[in-house]
């Protein structure tokens, strides 16, 4: 007998094959793909158990304008897809706590699928978001599913949006729930959004700070049968420590599947007697027009809001070539930095160029640029630190260069297992250079504040956003307890503000830094 476990996750709001760069686009990704997807493999599969890990209701021009412009109390558009596809079960990412708690709260109350979710309680104990695990029966064979969320969701999102609630580990409650769990089941599925902390042999790939623990608990709890994952982005199908997984990327790229084929002992207990692993790509799938007509205007009204003009500019903050743009910095990461030490007050800020879809500002600048240059939902922090502190953030930062066949490159580490030119900062207020001919640490050269070199028991203010002033992507020198200053709003909102209020826009570029190899 076969079981099929399949899974999306991390769509962020990506229902149609567009990221909105441009109007029209026909990109291999989207939730409507996925339902089409979904729904053929229904007909050629037996015993079909389909899953969403969660990161749904946040991350692309339509959620933002469906939850911020609109101001709907649910995602009506987003929940009617969903309830389209017809998922069994549901988990929440992080980002479903972007819009706080009511509009998620209203978001479930309006899903058809059961949601899962074991490690966040309320202040009496209570799981307010799904049940802990259920229970399925698949032709006499009872599976169960339990369902876990990254405890990384405290260090990044806004404490009135997690009000009363206590992220548990994911481990832990595992091996808590699994064990109880057993005594009523045949076999045991874990949803995780959370990702994979090291490899194979047990070695960290990353910092071990809770954020992801996937092999922590294969390595600790027995039982598991299966484990879905999500919340990083990367593209994984196989076996880890013995045990079917999948993680199927991200806007809808790829169904993650699972099949188990399940066999009856003497005993007449139920095992897996072998398992496969694999992912889907949905780019071979049309989009669901059925799904998809429905939501004609919602997406005429998107657009129109994206490609109304809001300031026009004095020369140029477009470029072709992200990689170049880190290299050598753009009049579009001056005007961020600007904004950003504007807003907080302070003189120093740093900044990520995030993916390599960014293009800068065409002319005029409108929300269709604003959006898909700044993807995050980020706000913004001021921290007080010390100069060794602001250096050691700056070697941290230099770590994403490395030096191959005679020029300057992205270093691996920053591209497999998953894309995170996020963790790269540029820095202003200050100037400075990077020497990738010298090692890991040692790559800041020529640091200055106001012309003056920066002693190491200096008292800075830097303006960072919430992710890395609690120390994301492995900034160590930075976390909550250096925050004097905050702001809530989204970063998105703030330079839509600021350019309504000015609408003439002038590029400039002080060019700050350098990235040279000089041995």
């Amino acid at each position: 007998m076969k079981i099929n476990l399949l899974e999306t996750s991390d769509t962020h709001g990506f229902l149609f094959p567009t990221n909105y760069v441009n109007l029209k686009d026909d990109k291999p990704f989207g939730v409507l793909r996925c339902a089409t997807a979904i729904k053929d493999l229904r007909t050629k599969l037996d015993n079909v158990v389909a899953i969403d890990n969660g990161d749904f209701l946040q991350g692309s021009a339509l959620a933002y304008y469906i939850a911020e412009i609109k101001k709907q109390s649910a995602p009506k558009q987003i929940n009617e897809v969903f309830n389209a596809v017809d998922y069994d079960f549901g988990i929440l990412g992080n980002h479903e706590f972007n819009y706080g708690l009511s509009y998620l709260h209203n978001t479930i109350n309006e899903c058809n699928r059961h949601f899962l979710c074991a490690n966040i309680i309320d202040e009496d104990g209570n799981h307010p978001f799904g049940n802990p695990y259920e229970i399925k029966d698949i032709n006499g064979v009872k599976v169960g599913f339990l369902g876990l969320t990254t405890q990384g969701t405290t260090k990044w999102e806004k404490n009135s949006h997690l009000a009363g609630l206590t992220f548990l580990s994911a481990k832990d409650t595992a091996a808590k729930y699994i064990p109880e769990m057993s005594e009523k089941t045949d076999l045991n599925v874990i949803v995780y959004h959370g990702g994979i902390e090291r490899d194979e042999e047990g070695v960290p790939t990353e910092v071990l700070n809770g954020e992801n623990e996937t092999y922590d608990i294969l390595a600790h709890v027995q039982d598991v049968d299966a484990i879905i994952t999500g919340h990083q982005h990367r593209k994984i199908a196989g076996h880890l420590l013995g045990v079917p997984i999948i993680q199927p990327g991200h806007r809808g790229q790829y169904i993650g599947h699972i099949e188990l084929d399940v066999q009856q002992d003497d005993n007449g207990k139920y095992f897996v007697q072998s398992s496969e692993s694999e992912l889907i790509p949905t780019k071979k799938y049309q989009v669901d027009h059925e799904i998809a007509d429905k939501l004609d205007d919602i997406q005429a009204q998107i657009n129109k809001w994206l490609d109304e003009p809001m300031a026009h500019i004095e020369g140029s903050m477009d470029f072709d070539n992200a990689f170049e743009a880190r290299l050598h910095k753009t009049s579009f990461i001056q005007f961020i930095q600007n904004i950003q030490m504007q807003t907080m007050g302070v003189d120093i800020s740093a900044t990520a160029l995030f993916n390599d879809e960014a293009h800068g500002f065409e002319n005029p600048i409108t929300m269709r640029n604003i959006i898909t240059n700044y993807v995050y939902p980020n706000s913004l922090s001021v921290l007080k630190i010390t100069g060794a502190e602001l250096k050691a953030a700056m070697e941290t930062s230099a770590k994403y260069f490395d030096y191959q066949n005679g020029k300057i490159g992205v270093n691996h580490d920053y591209i497999f297992p998953k894309l995170k030119h996020y963790n790269y900062d540029m820095y202003e207020g200050v100037d400075y250079v990077i020497n990738v001919a010298k090692p890991v640490g040692h790559r800041i050269e020529d640091l200055a504040y106001h012309g003056k070199p920066i002693d190491d028991d200096a008292e800075l203010k830097i303006v960072l956003n919430i992710y890395r002033a609690v120390g994301g992507g492995n900034y160590q020198m930075f976390s909550q307890d250096k925050i004097i200053k905050s702001d809530d709003r989204m970063m998105s909102q703030l330079i839509a503000d600021y350019l309504r209020e000015h609408q003439t826009i002038k590029a400039e570029n002080n060019h700050n830094f350098k990235v040279i190899y000089r041995p």
